[in-house]
C-alpha cells in the first residue's frame, strides 16, 4: 500500500476517480448519510461506476463497490484493471481514504481472478488530497476464490 498525490495517478486512474466523484450524488444514504461511489476501469478506458444504496433493513445495503461490479456483470464486462473509490459524508468531507468492506474485498478478489490480474484499488478522501493505492491481494491476503475450488472460470471471462 502506498500513499500518493492526485498528480501521480495515471490518466485512467484520474478518469475513474473523477467518474466515482461524479457518481457520489447518486448514493441513496438516508440512514448512514455516508456517500460512497466506486468506478471500475478497463485497460481500454471503459468506466463503470456504482454508488451505495441503503435500505431500512440495514443488512440489505448494497455497497458502491458491489454496485459497480454487478452493473458491469449485467453489461457483460468482467475484465478490469482496477477500481477507484471516493467517500463523503452528507455534512462533512472525509479526511482519510475509505477502504472496501470485507464483502466487497471478496467480490473484488473474484473479479481479479476473472480479470487475470491483481486489481489496483485507488482509495481517496473527499478532497482527493489523501489517496492510497493497494492491490486487492494486499487488502485481502490469503483470499479464497474460484481457482481454489478448481472452478474453470474461462467461459465467464471476456
Amino acid at each position: 500500500m502506498v500513499f500518493i498525490s492526485y498528480n501521480q495517478l495515471s490518466k485512467l486512474e484520474k478518469a475513474a476517480l473523477t467518474e466515482a466523484e461524479n457518481t457520489l450524488k447518486n448514493a441513496y444514504v438516508p440512514y448512514s448519510h455516508f456517500n460512497v461511489a466506486a468506478c471500475l476501469y478497463t485497460a481500454d478506458g471503459q468506466l463503470i461506476a456504482g454508488a451505495n444504496c441503503e435500505n431500512a433493513s440495514y443488512g440489505l445495503v448494497t455497497c458502491a463497490e458491489r454496485s459497480a461490479i454487478v452493473r458491469a456483470n449485467a453489461m457483460g464486462i468482467r475484465k478490469f484493471m482496477g477500481m477507484a473509490i471516493i467517500t463523503k459524508g452528507d455534512s462533512f468531507d472525509t479526511t482519510e481514504p475509505t477502504a472496501p468492506c470485507g464483502s466487497c474485498r471478496q467480490m473484488l478478489f473474484e473479479l481479479s481472478q476473472l480479470s487475470n490480474c491483481d486489481l489496483k484499488i485507488t482509495m481517496s478522501n473527499t478532497k482527493k488530497d489523501k489517496i492510497m493505492i493497494a492491490s486487492i491481494s494486499e487488502l485481502l491476503p490469503y483470499a479464497f476464490g474460484p481457482k481454489d475450488l478448481n472452478i474453470d472460470i474461462n467461459r465467464y471471462q471476456n
